[in-house]
């Protein structure tokens, strides 16, 4: 039988990364599920409340279903955080999560039965909506520096054509597609493979490690989009409300660009 895997990184906000720990844990019933809950290192906390949560029956634990708790002792990063769990797996297939994803069907088992089916396939995203309905506009194609620029400043308009290409505007995304960028807050990939290619670079500390991520992938398959598959994102998108956040995330481009070639 498929055995699947599932990680959410925590930072602060407790409460949140339980209630997608419990839609995951409602929503997958067709195979067993291993979830870990990675606390890196909140101050506010967080580690207790998952704690207690875990210990206290708080989380609808299935019968073919285990939640481990693993405690990092300083603050390493989305991607290092999500690597923690690379030693313990011994799923077919893991899911990469952001603690505001929620879940109302059985997206992780669909998309693992669609993985199973199409061998070439190395990774996959389902299509992501806000908490009112509306899609979600996510990148596709390679990280482009203008695209980029025009997601941070809208007001920019000669830069909108290079974020069309970006988020492949104006194609048919209604049925699977090829892409090229995965993004990391809802990702399905055989564990196979995540443990073979290292995770993630540990080198970014946050943003634009998941784009690197894809492309190591895509050196061992292809990646898709699952539209049929749909989850809700809440998406804080912090790097448009500070500059601290902002000046991280240039920070990872540059890093990314370096290893994958610079694109206007």
């Amino acid at each position: 039988m498929t055995k699947l895997s599932a990680c959410i990184v925590v930072y602060n906000n407790a409460q949140e990364a339980l209630q997608a720990a419990a839609s995951v844990l409602r929503c997958t019933q067709k195979y067993p599920l291993a979830l870990y809950l990675i606390d890196n290192a909140s101050p506010d906390g967080a580690a207790q409340r998952l704690r207690a949560a875990i210990d206290g029956g708080e989380l609808p634990v299935g019968e073919n279903q285990t939640v481990t708790l693993i405690e990092s002792q300083k603050n390493v990063g989305f991607g290092s955080g999500h690597n923690l769990v690379l030693p313990r797996l011994e799923s077919d297939y893991h899911a990469i999560l952001n603690p505001d994803i929620l879940l109302s069907a059985d997206t992780l088992s669909g998309m693992a039965d669609w993985l199973e089916a199409h061998p070439a396939a190395v990774m996959a995203r389902p299509a992501l909506v806000f908490p009112d309905g509306a899609p979600q506009q996510l990148p596709l194609q390679k990280c482009g520096a203008l695209a980029l620029v025009y997601r941070q400043m809208p007001r920019l308009r000669p830069l909108k054509p290079f974020h069309d290409r970006y988020v492949m505007e104006g194609a048919d995304l209604s049925a699977p597609a090829e892409i090229e960028f995965c993004t990391g807050s809802f990702s399905v990939l055989r564990t196979a493979v995540f443990q073979k290619i290292g995770g993630f670079d540990e080198k970014y500390f946050m943003y634009v490690e998941d784009a690197d991520l894809t492309q190591k992938a895509r050196r061992e398959g292809t990646v898709w989009l699952l539209p049929q598959f749909t989850a809700v994102h809440a998406w804080h998108r912090q790097p448009h409300k500070d500059s601290a956040h902002f000046r991280m995330q240039a920070k990872s481009m540059l890093r990314y660009f370096s290893k994958w070639g610079f694109r206007l």
